[in-house]
């Protein structure tokens, strides 16, 4: 197909700057909700994108956990906490 391989190393450039952008020692994931219902995850999800907090998107990470013991989903949001900048020595 025309343009399939410019797509697909474009994804995969995209892919290597997320994982160098959120890597451990750039920062950390602090979270910001977590529950067992899943309407009530979808209604914090629903505030979040509507409200203007000026939060970056891509710094949201949204996780469904699902356990096996209990059939039951676990949902889970957080957002990447970058480590303060040190001021260089003077």
């Amino acid at each position: 197909m025309p343009g399939q391989r410019r797509r697909r190393r474009r994804q995969h450039e995209a892919a290597q700057r997320s994982v160098a952008r959120f890597a451990p020692e750039n920062g950390r994931w602090e979270v910001l909700f977590e529950t067992g219902d899943e309407s009530e995850f979808l209604a914090f999800v629903r505030r979040l994108r509507s409200s203007d907090t000026g939060l970056d998107p891509s710094a949201v990470r949204l996780d469904r956990l699902c356990l096996r013991e209990t059939g039951r989903a676990w949902c889970r949001a957080s957002l990447f906490v970058p480590h303060p900048a040190t001021p260089p020595d003077a």
